[in-house]
Order: C-alpha cells, then structure tokens, then sequence
C-alpha cells in the first residue's frame, strides 16, 4: 500500500465553497509535495493493470467537471503527471449543471456553473495529453440498489458511451459515491472493466475491481492532506480497529 496511492478529487475552484471542491493552490501545494517525495504520477489505468511499479501516485478526478480541464490541467501538466477523469456519461457535453443527491443543492445558485460537466471533444483533449477517460456510469446512481439490469444499463452503457466518445475502448469505472459490493464488483467485470475505483472509510485491500482511494475535500488543509497520504496513516485506515473507531 505504502508504494501506491490513488488520490480522489472533484471539483477544483477558488470560490466554489462544496465539500468536494478544492482550490487551485491546494491541488498544486498537495501534488508538490507527493511529487518531493518522490511519487511519479500515473494513470488509474496503469494502477489496476499492475503495470506502475516503484512509488506512484494516481491522480484521479470524479464527475468530469469543467473545472478540472480549466484549473486542474495546468497545475499537473506544471508537474508532469497525468490523471484519470471518470465521466457521468449521460450529462457529458450536456448544457447546464450536472445534477444528483450530493450536488443538487448548488443547483440555481451562484456556483451553479461550477457543477457544468465537460464535452466529448474537451475529455478527447485531456486524453490526447495523456490522461485516462473513464466511466462514472451514466447517471451516477448507488449502484448496490440497483436492479440487476439497471445496473447492466449503468455499467455497460456507460462504458459503450466512453468507447465511442472517445474513439478508444474504456476499461476503468469509478463506482458512484464509493457505493459497490461484491454483486457491483462482479458486474463491473461482466461489463468489460479491468480497474474500477472505491472511495471507502477503512481503506480495504486493493483488487483490481475495488481498489481503494484517498479522497481529497475542501476542508484537507496542508496537516490533513499530509496525514491522509502517509503510510502510517493509510496503514491505521485499513485494520480492523479503524473501522471499529468509526462505528
């Protein structure tokens, strides 16, 4: 674990107040400091593959925001380290505000643009620099209430959707909200994916169609942020103790 971290952000503003965003200095102060202790940026992609050897860190990027081309690019790009964009694929290129339980409440007010999701040419952009495209699914549900075939729909659809957006086969999923199990995890499979992200509390063993992610929020100042991505932290996030501290 201490070798492979795999970071998750969303939005990225300097006013947009949201849990999930993070301000442009934040991410550049953060990657920095990975990048000063030697991290070498990844893709998700090549994470789930087994093909990133050596100390590496995933960068990756939920939601398919505009932001994250607009503000998040120049700042990797300025470190040379590339990143994952997981995409909701139903309101790709879609005009006005993406929205679901989570983010809806920003919806009329005055950062409702930050909730704007990109088009298939601007992610066409990102992957021509690079980074990895992947599916968010199409609506961004919680996948473990779904029906089996609502979840085939999700799944599989979303991916068909990247594949032709892109030009280019789609082969990792960041599971909504976190939210899988094992039925998701086999589904994922089913659906043609080799990677597929979480976003858990207790960080559980990595596997390819689960693997765990540190997510990244507003309030990770320069100590949280430093204290999430350290080994003896993420190593107390994954026993048994911690999951019990958080019951």
């Amino acid at each position: 674990m201490s070798d492979t971290l795999v970071l998750c952000y969303h939005a990225v503003s300097e006013s947009f107040p949201a849990p999930l965003s993070v301000t442009p200095t934040a991410l550049e102060e953060q990657l920095a400091l990975l990048a000063g202790r030697g991290y070498r940026g990844v893709t998700f992609g090549e994470v789930a593959s087994g093909g990133a050897s050596g100390k590496v860190v995933s960068v990756t990027f939920d939601d398919a925001y505009r932001s994250v081309l607009e503000r998040a690019k120049p700042v990797l790009d300025a470190l040379g380290m590339p990143a994952t964009v997981f995409a909701p694929t139903a309101f790709v290129g879609r005009p006005g505000p993406m929205s679901w339980p989570g983010i809806d409440q920003w919806v009329g007010g005055p950062h409702e643009g930050e909730l704007e999701c990109m088009s298939w040419e601007e992610l066409g952009a990102l992957r021509e620099a690079g980074w990895e495209v992947g599916s968010h699914t199409r609506t961004h549900p919680h996948l473990t209430g779904l029906t089996d075939t609502h979840l085939e729909e999700e799944l599989a659809g979303s991916r068909a959707e990247v594949e032709r957006g892109m030009g280019s086969p789609c082969a990792t999923i960041a599971y909504p909200y976190g939210d899988w199990d094992e039925r998701v995890a086999r589904a994922a499979g089913a659906a043609g994916y080799s990677g597929a992200c979480t976003l858990p509390a207790r960080l559980h063993a990595a596997a390819p169609l689960s693997w765990p992610r540190v997510g990244v929020y507003h309030v990770d100042d320069a100590r949280r942020f430093r204290l999430k991505v350290s080994p003896l932290a993420r190593r107390a996030r994954s026993s048994r103790a911690w999951g019990l501290l958080r019951r």
